[in-house]
């Protein structure tokens, strides 16, 4: 029987694959080895599951014996890949406390990103949480029944989202962010203005310019200490029960590193998803194509279908068209077309009663990215239309 195409990582990317590729090949043993339990979920359901009334059981719509039998395909659960062999195309895998050997034909990397840990001091940081899988989430749920006032780390896009979902469920929620306003990566002025004000009178409160410092124990509750970000040593305390850091996420890169697979801010990887290593492949947030990190639904949707045909024989660049992101936050809908990083241009703003529509163009007018609030969102299939793709 012919080795295995084994794919590390059950998030969103790796079983998009795997489902995208056994619709080309039945045959092609397939394994799947995951850190977790291999539950099927969408990732991004997590920031506003709270008010959706959706527990971490509900969450998983499929366990990992389901999912097992859907792809034809072994899966290793609560087990950890540790190294790579490239000469001998082995992965050595970690699983209660045992180390075992597998071979494959095709290794894929989708393991994800990890989050971003500050350095805080003080005797309170058991009650900082981070929540980046099922389990994780899992884990907050939990820590919720006996939490009222929570702070959020990061005024970003699962910043905002998680706020919106927690002051919406009824917690008193407050937000630092070291800029000046939220969502300030995607979103011009105006636009950051109405984020801010429709959370604000949803109940969320802002700390704009802050850092989270320290956490100190304070009977059940905890003190937190927030410092100017201009470094002019003001400080405010907050008493809060739970601290939720969304601050962002780093691309794992470990494994393929420390295998001798070139990496930058993520595994380097080609359109057609392939690394310097000719049997190895990488997609989802762990990967950068040609230059991109985009751990965003749309791409990773995009490059498991491509990379699929790629390991069934047909080999496929993917292509990324101009791939609007809905910001989950009710209170005020928001969708953005980020412009490429770095890019020349201006913000054109038209502030309307009922929304926001701003257009990114550049110096010859030709648009290029976009953010819409409120009634404005509707325009986001027609903009998307007249923006070009990042890879095409």
């Amino acid at each position: 029987m012919a080795e295995p195409v084994i794919i590390v990582g059950s998030g969103l990317a790796g079983y998009t694959l795997a489902r995208e590729f056994r619709k080309l090949d039945k045959n092609t043993p397939l394994a799947i080895v995951t850190r977790d339990g291999g539950a099927f979920y969408s990732k991004p359901m997590l920031s506003n599951a709270l008010t959706g009334g959706k527990s971490p059981e509900q969450l998983a719509v499929f366990g990992a014996q389901d999912m097992a039998t859907q792809l034809q395909a072994e899966i290793l659960v609560r087990t950890v890949a540790t190294a790579i062999d490239r000469d001998g195309k082995t992965v050595d895998i970690l699983a209660d406390g045992a180390t075992a050997k597998r071979s494959y034909s095709r290794l894929v990397l989708a393991m994800g990103a990890e989050p971003i840990h500050l350095d805080i001091l003080g005797d309170g940081v058991d009650r900082l949480v981070s929540v980046n899988d099922l389990d994780d989430y899992a884990r907050f749920r939990s820590e919720l029944v006996r939490a009222e006032r929570i702070a959020v780390l990061g005024g970003g896009l699962v910043g905002c989202e998680f706020a919106n979902d927690l002051c919406a469920a009824g917690k008193t929620v407050h937000v630092i962010e070291p800029a000046h306003g939220p969502l300030q990566r995607f979103l011009p002025a105006p636009a950051q203005q109405a984020v801010k004000e429709a959370l604000e009178q949803l109940g969320v409160h802002w700390h704009f310019g802050s850092m989270l410092a320290e956490l100190h124990r304070d009977g059940e509750s905890r003190r937190a200490v927030l410092k100017r970000a201009d470094d002019s040593g003001e400080h405010i305390d907050l008493d809060v029960d739970l601290v939720l850091s969304a601050v962002g996420l780093r691309p794992r890169v470990h494994l393929a590193d420390a295998a001798g697979v070139q990496i930058a801010r993520g595994i380097v990887v080609d359109r057609a998803l392939r690394t310097s290593d000719p049997d190895i492949f990488a997609l989802g947030d762990c990967a950068e194509v040609s230059g991109h990190v985009l751990p965003f639904v749309q791409p990773l949707m995009n490059a498991a279908r491509a990379l699929a045909k790629t390991l069934a024989g047909q080999e496929t660049k993917v292509t990324y068209p101009a791939m609007p992101i809905v910001v989950k936050t009710p209170a005020c809908p928001t969708v953005v077309l980020p412009p490429p990083d770095r890019h020349p241009g201006s913000w054109s703003i038209d502030e309307r009663g009922d929304g926001i529509r701003a257009v990114f163009n550049s110096p010859e007018g030709s648009p290029l990215g976009f953010a819409l609030t409120g009634a404005a969102t509707g325009e986001k299939v027609a903009l998307a239309k007249v923006i070009p793709g990042l890879l095409e």
